[in-house]
């Protein structure tokens, strides 16, 4: 029943006690608009709710109506198949209310329209809604500051949605919309630019201290307006346009926008120290504006490279990001989020690949001029600008100013170390580097000095000599000599592939290193730390004499009474464990200090993403060192606590469950013995009911296969845990292979208790998975079903018959030459094959069973004889697409088929025979017991034990293919008589030769 007028002040009141402390009131009130939320009407009477001038005072329900109306838009704008969805009537009027309201005065109300109308405009725009943008336009000359200003905000929020649709019509669409808007708003933009200028002129020269803020209310809605403007220019440039680094186009707005933009930076920047005190405000804006402007700049030089390169915006730009980064004003240095922008500017250009030589291929146009030689000349021209703004003394000047100016610890840094030296390391971890200024330094000298190694690197060691020999080891003052050795020793490790052959790490770490990790004083730990990251970075560089020590050095370090050196050396270790020459005999004394030292971390650290960091090193500890049975005991107690410390923090649990997969595996037999902990974790993770499946199933599954892989036997709770799988497979395929190799574990160890305890869900799996999932997915498929059906060749073929239905029509149906299809098809008559060597009449019944019949005529293939005699031809024309044991099972086959009375059987005599011939002679890899039995048997894991065990026992491999064509032959002579000796007479006689020496007859 559909809502109308009279149901708004239901749906007031619903809204109301939605948000009501008391959750008698508020569930029900929850219950309630879920229910109609489906209902017509029900957006009608939320928008009423938005909209309505009396309840303009009562924001909070306001707000709450609009996120109900957002989110039916996303569940019931489009039809659904199960719901007919808001009906165009609807639609109509919602959207025509929606632009009645521009004026809307709440600032956070007028935000939740803007995006109710960009979600909108994503399905509707342009087929529904044409008029939109129309619309708004004609709305601006003669608006008011404050409705321009909501209408930019719904153009900005509009064209945002619009520009992640990433199909080519949208894209097409979006760059018509950017032909439309760009140029207006580029004029606006202006024109607000100069408004904005003129009105903080005013202000700066009007020295009355009773001068009120709520006077320059325009101004600011200007200013606000303008910013938007800004990122609405940002979206047209970037979106409206495709990258010139694919179209080899000139990008004009790139070359008209840009100077402005920096024009427009320049002009703000004096206005920040200016406004700061009188104005906070508008100080506000002069930040935000500055750093957007960079930002915008940046984005343009991404998106189109070339365009961006030409002389009139690249050297410009980049000259006024590296003065202010060289040479800053005093106001400017404390302005970190501008400076972070022209760093993060200056790091775009130097490692932007389009202004390097190119080494692709040669693309012809039309006009035979290379794509490739289009874009050298660029790359030239630009190559040229970056060589005259960058001379080597500029060069050498950077490299300077960031290691001697941003490298070093500043007072607030290391206030905030001694406050928390836990978040102090995770906010100077690179991974940050556009948000802090001095990991964004770190990471543009990185770039800088690759590209220019030869130059910098004598000088990046010239200022390590000048700091060590500035600040003797036995220094303990927080001296600038001190913060200078710091800042060098950081440029000297994030550097060390072209260091190692200026400076010996041997001499490095045995002179200076060694000598301050002894000393022992607290302010110390500012060089303990960057000794910590310099063993990690430089660990290619460790030769064998010097692993011992730098190991021993790294685990005092991780028990230093730093938070921060700790978190280094932990992460510094983990390198070094990970490292393709890691000596295991030099580190595994010191496991059980390294053990210690891990579990005391993670207890002390608070930090989630310490607590990671942590359980990574174990993790990596786990799966490269032997020795872990000693610690199994401590380790279980340590994973059990992190497990249950760990609810709801989704990444920690991930990492956990890896650590215990490594764990599993260190274990091998003995992993039953960490069971007690291991698999409640285990049952948890892979119960797709739970809160957290989404993130924890696939790290789950892996812990299951390998629990699996290293039990020595089946115990009942492993085998408890098979339904799941099927419940993890019905959802969808996302983890196919690791589920196949479950189940595989579950075949080979399970064995018959197994099956019979599972053979419905086992039933059910097959036949989810073949039919419902690719040529690969079979592929991976087929191999268990013959595993499965080797090891009960009686139980399983009646228990799995509609798949085994499936495998017919896949073998009798046309692969068109796909390789893949091939080799399915293949596959699946290696199956048939092994059920008629090993179960012959249940293949008689099943392919004379009428449903099989019926489901061949539905797939649309023809039988001309009957089904058995189909697979024959299937058997001949495969056989050399498969692999030598199933060679034999298709020669095993068509030997058996020998012995029907069938006088259609003649007719393929002397193929038959041609392929047991070939298959014979090519050999059949049999095997005996005691050729397959290893001399290490005793030292496989249970699985491969189990495994080889089911090779040797195969029937297909035991018997004789020669005795069984030799017998065969007897059977089909008697029963064929002179019809038999007639088809035999038609063999050529090279071929009958051939055939006597394979069965050796004389």
């Amino acid at each position: 029943m559909a809502l109308s007028v009279s149901d708004l002040s239901a749906i007031y009141s619903l809204l109301a006690n939605s948000m009501s402390q008391d959750e008698s009131n508020r569930k029900p009130a929850e219950s309630a608009l879920a229910q109609s939320e489906s209902r017509p009407g029900f957006c009608s009477c939320l928008m009423e709710v938005i909209t309505a001038k009396d309840l303009a005072s009562q924001v909070d329900i306001r707000l709450m109506a609009s996120v109900y109306f957002k989110n039916s838009i996303n569940r019931y704008w489009r039809k659904r198949r199960d719901f007919s969805g808001i009906s165009n009537e609807e639609k109509q009027h919602l959207k025509q209310k929606l632009l009645s309201h521009l004026r809307e005065e709440n600032y956070q109300i007028a935000q939740m329209l803007a995006v109710l109308i960009s979600k909108i405009a994503r399905f509707d725009y342009p087929r529904e809604w044409p008029e939109l943008f129309s619309f708004l336009a004609q709305q601006l000359p003669s608006a008011d500051v404050l409705t321009s200003h909501r209408i930019f905000m719904i153009l900005f929020r509009t064209l945002k949605e619009l520009s992640t649709k990433r199909l080519t019509a949208d894209q097409r669409n979006f760059a018509e919309i950017s032909s439309h808007l760009y140029k207006y708003c580029w004029h606006i933009w202006q024109s607000d630019l100069q408004t904005i200028s003129h009105g903080f002129s005013i202000i700066t020269q009007s020295y009355n201290s009773n001068d009120k803020e709520e006077r320059h209310d325009d101004l600011y809605l200007t200013c606000e307006r303008w910013l938007f403007c800004l990122k609405i220019i940002c979206q047209l440039v970037i979106s409206g346009f495709q990258s010139d680094a694919k179209c080899i186009q000139e990008i004009r707005p790139v070359k008209e926008v840009s100077p402005v933009l920096l024009n427009a930076a320049q002009s703000f920047l004096p206005y920040y120290t200016s406004l700061q005190n009188r104005h906070p405000k508008f100080w506000e804006f002069i930040k935000r504006a500055c750093t957007k402007l960079m930002k915008v700049l940046v984005a343009i030089q991404q998106r189109h490279p070339y365009s961006f390169g030409d002389i009139c915006v690249l050297q410009p730009v980049l000259n006024f990001c590296l003065n202010k980064i060289t040479d800053p004003e005093p106001d400017i240095l404390s302005f970190e989020q501008f400076l972070i922008k022209c760093m993060v500017m200056a790091k775009s250009v130097f490692e932007c690949k389009e202004y390097k030589p190119s080494v692709t291929g040669r693309v012809m146009d039309e006009n035979g001029v290379t794509l490739e030689q289009m874009k050298k000349n660029i790359s030239n021209a630009v190559a040229g600008v970056l060589t005259r703004l960058l001379p080597n003394e500029r060069i050498v000047l950077l490299c300077n100013v960031l290691i001697r100016r941003y490298f070093v610890l500043t007072t607030s840094d290391l206030e905030e170390w001694y406050e928390n030296p836990e978040v102090f390391h995770h906010e100077q971890d690179m991974v940050q580097w556009t948000e802090k200024l001095r990991p964004c330094a770190e990471a543009l000298y990185i770039v800088l000095f690759e590209n220019h190694s030869q130059l910098l690197a004598p000088i990046v060691v010239s200022i390590l000599q000048e700091a060590m020999n500035g600040c003797p080891t036995s220094t303990t003052e927080i001296t600038p000599g001190l913060l200078l050795k710091d800042a060098a020793y950081g440029a000297a490790a994030y550097v060390y592939y072209d260091l190692s052959n200026y400076l010996s790490f041997r001499d490095w770490f045995n002179g200076a290193l060694s000598l301050e990790l002894s000393n022992d004083h607290p302010n110390m730990r500012i060089i303990h730390r960057k000794v910590a990251l310099i063993l990690g970075q430089w660990v290619s560089e460790i030769k064998d004499d010097t692993k011992r020590a730098v190991y021993c050095a790294l685990i005092r370090l991780l028990q230093d009474k730093d938070l921060s050196v700790r978190l280094a050396a932990c992460r510094s270790l983990c390198l070094h464990v990970e490292d393709a020459n890691f000596s295991e005999r030099d580190f595994s004394d010191l496991l059980p200090v390294c053990w210690d030292s891990c579990f005391k971390l993670v207890k002390e650290v608070q930090e989630f993403d310490s607590k990671v960091q942590v359980l990574n090193l174990i993790s990596v500890l786990l799966g490269h060192v032997n020795e872990v049975i000693p610690y199994a005991s401590n380790l279980m107690q340590f994973f059990q606590m992190v497990w249950e410390e760990s609810s709801g923090e989704s990444l920690l649990r991930i990492q956990l469950l890896i650590a215990l997969r490594n764990f599993v595996i260190a274990l091998g037999y003995q992993s039953p013995s960490c069971y007690s902990m291991l698999l409640p974790i285990l049952q948890k993770g892979i119960d797709i009911n739970g809160p957290d499946e989404l993130n924890l199933l696939e790290d789950s599954m892996l812990l299951w296969e390998a629990t699996l892989s290293h039990v020595p036997a089946m115990v009942p709770q492993l085998l408890a845990y098979f339904p799941c799988l099927l419940e993890i497979l019905e959802r969808n395929f996302d983890h196919l292979q690791v589920a196949v190799d479950i189940i595989e574990d579950y075949i080979i160890l399970g064995g018959r208790e197994f099956l019979s305890m599972h053979s419905s869900s086992v039933a059910k799996l097959l036949d989810l998975i073949v039919g419902n999932v690719n040529d690969r997915g079979l592929l991976s498929i087929l191999p268990i079903i013959d595993i499965l059906i080797l090891c009960f060749p009686m139980e399983v073929p009646p228990l799995i018959s509609s798949t085994l239905q499936k495998l017919v029509v896949i073998c009798l149906s046309g692969d068109d030459g796909d390789p893949f299809k091939t080799a399915v098809k293949a596959s699946s008559a290696a199956i048939i094959a092994r059920i008629l060597v090993m179960n012959t009449n249940y293949l008689a019944q099943l392919t004379s069973e009428p449903s099989l019949s019926s489901v061949l005529q539905q797939t649309g293939v023809a039988i001309e004889d009957n089904i058995l005699l189909s697979l024959v031809d299937v058997w001949l024309d495969k056989v050399d697409n498969v692999s030598l044991p199933h060679k034999k099972a298709f020669g095993l086959a068509l030997s058996i088929i020998l012995t029907l009375r069938l006088p259609q059987v003649l007719d393929k005599l002397d193929q038959i025979l041609s392929v047991c011939t070939s298959v014979i002679l090519g050999g059949t890899n049999d095997l005996t017991e005691e050729e397959s039995r290893s001399h290490d048997e005793d030292l496989l894991p249970s699985k491969e034990l189990r495994r080889r065990q089911i090779k040797v026992s195969d029937p297909i491999n035991r018997l004789s293919l020669e005795n069984s064509v030799r017998d065969n032959l007897q059977t089909c002579a008697a029963l064929h008589g002179e019809s038999f000796n007639s088809a035999i007479a038609k063999i050529h006689p090279a071929a009958f030769a051939q055939l006597k020496q394979a069965l050796k007859m004389p």
